[in-house]
């Protein structure tokens, strides 16, 4: 027989996993008398656990709805299932959710075997979002957001490489503060321990993190929040191309398919304005695409030189037959 603590866990796993047991065929699972399990179902209740009771010959038991979320007990199957879809939900492809998946990512990561670790790796690797939005944006390592989220919760200083946009590596050795999702990418704001002031580090552009085992006090960020301070940044930082195009279709349309990385502005009922700000024109060039209606650019002219580049190419692909 399983020893009582083991027992509980046991007991709690397999209420977890049905919304009903019978009392006998729930003791015969757990090897124990029906007394003892009333008493595992006794203890479990003075761990606060929601357990309630059908009394009488086909009595049984089944965890209600408690005030708060209890521990929650799964297998290996259950644990890879769950880290996996909090890495998809990480990347962005559920709105709205994504910094929350990063902390819960982080806890579970923690205390997952290496085995366990492993495979969620493989089958991250594996896995590519189907998603637009996320698609569009520059693409981070699980792994990375896992170490970096658990340097700022655990408020332990931390050292990473990281490339400029110019293209430049330094070696940064920083007190994290927040991560924060805002539009298609991850930022961590952090006191730059080399530099003595506040900054901002695109996620994807940071490499190799790990905690310098030194813990810090929590300085106060100039700003609200967070995220003010990277919106704050964000807006300092000179954008080269301000897209400006005319699209032969409904406002709503091109609402619907762009989304929010495109300001839409309605000229009449079949035509709009569409207006864009980004750090390359690859990114318009493919909205364009998706838009699925024909367009003008009126701004930058550099954009309609990327258009007429890719047209080419894709007019020469079109014209290949059986790979020759």
């Amino acid at each position: 027989m399983a020893n009582t603590s083991t027992r509980t866990l046991q007991l709690l796993s397999l209420l977890q996993t049905h919304r009903y047991w019978p009392g006998t065929e729930l003791a015969e699972r757990l090897g124990v008398s029906v007394r003892t399990l009333r008493r595992d179902v006794d203890r479990l209740r003075e761990l606060g656990y929601p357990v309630e009771a059908q009394r009488g010959v086909d009595g049984g038991y089944q965890l209600a709805a408690g005030a708060a979320l209890p521990p929650l007990v799964i297998d290996d199957e259950e644990a890879v299932a769950l880290a996996v879809g909090l890495q998809t939900a990480a990347q962005g492809a559920v709105e709205g959710i994504a910094e929350s998946s990063v902390r819960v990512l982080a806890k579970v990561v923690q205390v997952m075997p290496a085995r366990l670790r492993r495979r969620v790796e493989s089958l991250g690797a594996m896995t590519v979002p189907a998603d637009w939005g996320t698609s569009a944006g520059a693409d981070v390592d699980p792994a990375v957001l896992t170490a970096v989220a658990l340097a700022c919760r655990d408020t332990e200083q931390l050292r990473f490489s990281y490339t400029a946009a110019d293209g430049r590596n330094t070696d940064r050795h920083v007190e994290p503060h927040r991560l924060v999702c805002l539009g298609r990418r991850w930022y961590l704001v952090a006191y730059d321990l080399a530099r003595h002031d506040w900054r901002t580090f695109r996620v994807d552009r940071l490499t190799a993190p790990h905690s310098s085992g030194s813990r810090f006090r929590l300085r106060d960020l100039p700003a609200a929040d967070a995220a003010e301070f990277v919106r704050a940044r964000l807006n300092n930082v000179p954008r080269p191309y301000r897209v400006e195009v005319l699209v032969d279709a409904p406002a709503a349309t091109v609402r619907e398919r762009i989304g929010r990385w495109g300001t839409v502005e309605e000229i009449d009922a079949e035509h709009c304005r569409l207006r864009m700000t980004a750090d390359s024109l690859d990114w318009p060039a493919m909205a364009m695409g998706v838009i699925g209606a024909d367009f003008h650019v009126l701004h930058p002219p550099e954009l309609l030189d990327r258009i007429h580049d890719w047209g080419t190419r894709f007019h020469r692909a079109s014209r290949r037959r059986g790979g020759g």
